[in-house]
C-alpha cells in the first residue's frame, strides 16, 4: 500500500483559513475514496470530509458543511482540505485516510496539527 503524508497544518487565528494536503507515495494507490479526520483532546476521532477517488461524490458532516471543502488531484495522488472560518474547537490533529468501499478507513497518514488561537 502507499504511504500518506499530510502537510499544511499550523497556527491560525479564529476566522482564518488553512489548506491541508495529503499526498500518497510509493506502493499501490487505488483507494475507493479518501477522507479527512480530526483528533481533538477529549473527543473521539471524527470524520470531516470524504471523496470518492474515481468519482465526484463527497460527504461532509453537518458540523463542517459550508466551511470545509475536500478536493483531489488524481495526477498528483493528492487530496486537499480547504478550511475556512476556523474556530478554536477546530483545533486538533488532522489525519487523512485511504477509504475502502463502504467508506471505512483502510490506512492512515501520520497527521498534521492545526491550532486555532488568537
Amino acid at each position: 500500500q502507499a504511504q500518506l503524508a499530510e502537510s499544511g497544518g499550523g497556527l491560525v487565528q479564529p476566522g482564518g483559513s488553512l489548506r491541508l494536503s495529503c499526498a500518497a507515495s510509493g506502493g499501490t494507490f487505488s483507494p475507493f475514496g479518501m477522507g479527512w479526520f480530526r483528533d481533538a483532546p477529549g473527543k473521539e476521532r471524527e470524520v470531516l470530509a470524504a471523496i470518492v477517488w474515481d468519482g465526484d461524490t463527497t460527504y461532509y458532516p453537518r458540523s463542517v458543511m459550508g466551511r470545509f471543502t475536500i478536493s483531489k488531484d488524481q495526477a498528483k495522488k493528492t487530496v486537499y482540505l480547504q478550511m475556512s472560518d476556523l474556530q478554536r474547537e477546530d483545533t486538533g490533529v488532522y489525519l487523512c485516510a485511504a477509504l475502502r468501499t463502504g467508506w471505512s478507513p483502510d490506512y492512515w497518514g501520520q497527521g498534521t496539527q492545526v491550532t486555532v488561537s488568537s
